[in-house]
């Protein structure tokens, strides 16, 4: 634990908890959230090719997932060290042009 605190530069255990539970939560409301959404479009598995489908799943709940990190971090009180993450992930992925630093 010692690591991760200092390589996110966090000073309590308590935020730690915070960071890791907003981390965990957030996986599963991303998919949780991704069903309807794909259901609200009318994409089912039944109506789609099963490859496509989960490419598509894969991608909403990758992006539901980007919106809700920067939320739930802002509800928990740790919208800084979310945002800063967001920031460095994307990065990561190329789409640096996305970011307004």
């Amino acid at each position: 634990m010692k690591k991760l605190k200092h390589r996110w530069n966090i000073e309590s255990n308590f935020q730690l908890f915070i960071i890791l539970l907003v981390f965990s939560l957030n996986g599963s409301l991303s998919l949780f959230f991704a069903k309807p959404i794909l259901t609200f479009f009318g994409i089912t598995i039944e109506t789609l090719n099963p490859i496509l489908f989960w490419v598509l799943r894969i991608l909403i709940v990758f992006i539901v997932y980007q919106f809700l990190l920067v939320a739930l971090g802002a509800l928990f009180g740790q919208y800084k060290f979310f945002w800063n993450f967001e920031k460095k992930m994307l990065s990561r992925l190329g789409l640096k042009k996305l970011l307004n630093n």
